[in-house]
């Protein structure tokens, strides 16, 4: 998906997570993240946000310290106006890497990284709501989710998990196989799978980063565990 698109994506994904927020209320237990109430999840995004501009502008971050709701709630307004100026940079600027592993990084994909931040987040505040809404992804959205879990941020951010094995990933339309090895970050590449996860896109998506879903996987399950999300 293109640049425009994605800061598109981040806008109504950020304005659906503000609503359900307010329409919770601080203290509603999260249902997809038990250990998180509402508020902890806006500190969470506050934080990402703060950290996103830190990088692109490649400076300190500044984690927010707001103590009331309604200092989360000022964090969280100010943090999304800045990395919305900050995004303005053209896609292709590069920018140093905040992962443990190697790869470039530019401004275009940090944009890519929070539109799929905010779009799984989305589903987690809706979570918090007493009757959630019925939020369902277009497959080029949550396809380009899942490639850049897998392609982008998998490889980046993953530790060696002393697992060999391959993993098969599959939608309707597109499949990526991925590497396990025992003294690396996973890699995609190719090979006959020790287990495949399939299913519509949306619901392929939500699996690998373990929410609620009906994606189906045949073979070892526990080879999903090196791949689990941040």
């Amino acid at each position: 998906m293109d640049a425009p698109r994605l800061l598109e994506a981040i806008d109504i994904h950020a304005d659906r997570i503000k609503a359900a927020t307010l329409a919770a209320g601080p203290a509603a237990p999260v249902r997809n993240c038990p250990e998180w109430t509402v508020q902890d999840l806006v500190t969470h995004l506050t934080t990402v946000l703060s950290y996103t501009v830190a990088a692109i502008t490649d400076r300190k971050a500044e984690p927010p310290a707001a103590v009331t709701w309604e200092d989360s709630l000022g964090c969280w307004d100010g943090e999304r106006m800045a990395v919305r100026e900050a995004l303005r940079r053209p896609a292709d600027t590069p920018l140093r890497s905040p992962f443990p592993h190697g790869g470039p990084v530019t401004v275009g994909d940090w944009t890519r990284r929070l539109a799929h931040e905010f779009a799984i987040h989305r589903l987690d505040a809706e979570s918090a709501l007493p009757t959630p809404p019925v939020t369902r992804y277009r497959s080029e959205f949550a396809e380009d989710g899942i490639d850049e879990f897998l392609a982008f941020l998998t490889p980046r951010r993953a530790q060696p998990s002393g697992r060999e094995g391959i993993v098969q990933v599959s939608t309707d339309t597109r499949t990526w196989t991925v590497l396990l090895h025992a003294d690396q970050p996973p890699t995609l590449g190719e090979g006959i799978p020790d287990l495949t996860l399939a299913g519509p896109a949306d619901d392929v998506y939500r699996a690998l980063w373990g929410r609620p879903n009906h994606a189906e996987n045949v073979g070892d399950a526990t080879l999903l565990e090196p791949l689990a999300a941040p």
